[in-house]
């Protein structure tokens, strides 16, 4: 593509024509500052905050839509600039609830930190008639708050755009006009899949998971309970962050091992890993796979470690539900496993554990809460906290994440292999069952275990391997509206798969609701997915098992307890079903 050169600040800068003057100034090292912009998502010049003089326009021009032209002269920080963005937010400020000291986003807040960077120092001096709303506490996972709300849309567009799923918008106008769902309904009546990818997109604490970290502490006080935690692949590729570390430098900082530490001070009766139970997930999701393909089963078998997808699917694809594996989430599965074999062999009874998991996702606070995850009678997951709130837990209670020793996880349900470990990537889910059942299949060693072609952060991908004579041919989708395209395809003939991974949110778990708030130098979001994904990977390469099926841990499992993959003791455990749900939704 051609490049143009301009004038940022009397300095020339060269563009690719068709870039904005924000797309230039970033790529020349020039921050601008924004509020409702999202590259590629939401490019509507709302907020008024990225302004900046252009020589011979008549007015201030907002950089995030403005294209640029050869010969163009651009000034980012003249008094006229810094004044207009300043009154902006003190526009913003009159209507905002100003609980910065309490609210869940203070000091990682965007409209905070501008308020700092533009120096505006009466925060009411446009105070006046101001909007009160209640909260919308109706769903399992999250809280909107309009009163911090600054109408920038974001979470909006995500919504739509990225997850296909459209069930909050701008309601009323004028001074009246806010965000919420169709005639005022509660989050929790909509079809709302509980991804969590409005809390991700929002710039301010209107949106964000409810925190159930007093639980977790209450249970761990009380005596009478045995309080056992498990956590998911792609925390350990995230939490560092919240303690300051590069995004992509978990492995270096040895966070896992630093994580496990954290846990046993925290107080938890014993530390696992969901590791373990993506490995058990593997075992019984490729027995499933292979027992379709050799008996004529239903086809495509898709993943169910998602539960945001999983709950679209209910809503928007309810015929497809018979292609679901019919194998529970690692989360659940480890729950199962802890409340039925695990309380067994340490005579505990099940009632008096309080499971615990720590995930990269908010819909895991909706999955703990469906039907049929219950094998022992009883939940088999407790509590579901985020990465963000397990952050929260370690800082409450005084702990130097960075300087804590490097432990392992408790036996024996602590150990997982490579395969399992890249669970929170996408593509992840399919590579690891790939490998084990390649193997079975051709009932040889695989010599290479990397497919990377299912590898990456693209929105779909797709690949084809030649196994014992068959082709099978695969594909992956990350983000629901991704996962839309893939399934009218099939359904509508125009692609063919044996095997289908959909992970929920875009780049898989790493990018999921409930991590850590991407920093606001990465004004790419792909750049953090994949430098989180690298994290796990690296993991996987440096971990002597690679393999689901070759996991000791597992081994013994099935040998003392579930007999074999699919077995009836195993599908009463290990395996749930599903429902189909009506749409609730924005109309179009």
């Amino acid at each position: 593509m051609e490049n143009i050169t301009i004038k940022i600040n009397g300095m020339e800068v060269s563009a690719h024509a068709g870039s904005t003057i924000l797309e230039a100034a970033r790529g020349a090292g020039i921050d601008i500052p924004t509020l409702c912009f999202l590259k590629e998502i939401n490019e509507i010049g709302a907020c008024r905050i990225c302004v900046v003089e252009v020589k011979g326009a008549r007015s201030l021009v907002a950089a995030c839509v403005y294209p640029i032209n050869p010969g163009m002269e651009v000034f980012t920080n003249t008094p006229l600039v810094r004044e207009s963005r300043k009154k902006t937010l003190e526009l913003i400020l009159s209507d905002h609830e100003r609980k910065c000291l309490s609210c869940v986003r203070s000091d990682n807040c965007e409209l905070q930190k501008l308020c700092k960077d533009l120096g505006v120092e009466d925060e009411s001096m446009y105070d006046g008639a101001k909007n009160e709303y209640e909260l919308d506490e109706s769903a399992p996972h999250m809280i909107r708050d309009n009163n911090k709300c600054i109408l920038c849309r974001r979470c909006v567009a995500v919504c739509d755009k990225v997850q296909g799923i459209a069930v909050i918008g701008a309601n009323e106008r004028g001074f009246k006009t806010h965000i919420s769902s169709a005639f005022e309904m509660g989050l929790a009546d909509t079809s709302c899949v509980s991804c969590g990818q409005c809390i991700v997109a929002c710039p301010v604490g209107a949106i964000y998971e409810k925190d159930n970290t007093k639980e977790v502490l209450d249970a761990i006080a009380d005596p009478d309970k045995f309080v056992v935690v498990q956590t998911a692949p792609a925390v350990r590729a995230g939490l560092g962050e919240e303690f300051g570390l590069p995004v992509g430098s978990s492995v270096e900082a040895q966070v896992e091992g630093k994580m496990a530490a954290a846990l046993r001070r925290l107080g938890f009766d014993k530390v696992f890993d969901t590791n373990f139970s993506a490995d058990l997930t593997i075992m019984e999701e490729a027995h499933e796979f292979l027992d379709r393909v050799k008996n004529g089963g239903k086809l495509p078998l898709i993943t169910s470690c998602s539960p945001g997808w999983i709950k679209y699917c209910e809503h928007y694809f309810p015929d497809m539900t018979e292609n679901l594996s019919s194998c529970k989430s690692p989360q659940q599965m480890f729950g199962a496993t802890v409340k039925t074999y695990y309380a067994e062999k340490m005579g505990i009874d099940p009632k008096k554990i309080v499971s615990v998991s720590v995930m990269p996702c908010t819909a895991k606070k909706f999955e703990i809460g469906r039907d049929d995850q219950s094998a022992a009678g009883v939940p088999d997951v407790d509590i579901s906290i985020t990465t963000r709130e397990l952050a929260r837990m370690i800082k409450g209670a005084g702990l130097r994440f960075l300087d804590l020793p490097v432990e392992d996880f408790d036996d024996p349900l602590g150990e997982g292999t490579g395969a399992a470990v890249i669970f929170g990537a996408t593509g992840g889910v399919m590579e690891a069952a790939l490998r084990t059942a390649v193997e079975e299949l051709t009932g040889e060693e695989l010599k290479n275990l990397d497919f990377t072609d299912v590898r990456g952060v693209e929105g779909i991908k797709e690949a084809s391997y030649d196994v014992a004579g068959m082709t099978v041919k695969v594909a992956i989708a990350s983000g629901l509206g991704n996962a839309r395209k893939l399934l009218n395809d099939v359904k509508d003939g125009k692609a063919d798969y044996h095997f289908i991974e959909i992970m929920g949110c875009p780049g898989g778990c790493v990018n999921g609701g409930g991590q850590p708030h991407v920093p606001a130098r990465f004004k790419n979001a792909n750049d953090v997915r994949a430098l989180r994904g690298k994290i796990l990977y690296d993991y996987d390469a440096a971990n002597p098992i690679r393999k689901s099926h070759e996991n000791p841990q597992i081994k013994k499992v099935y040998d003392e307890f579930f007999g074999e993959p699919g077995s009836h003791k195993a599908h009463e455990i290990l395996h749930t079903s599903y429902v189909k749900r009506e749409i609730n939704r924005i109309p179009d």
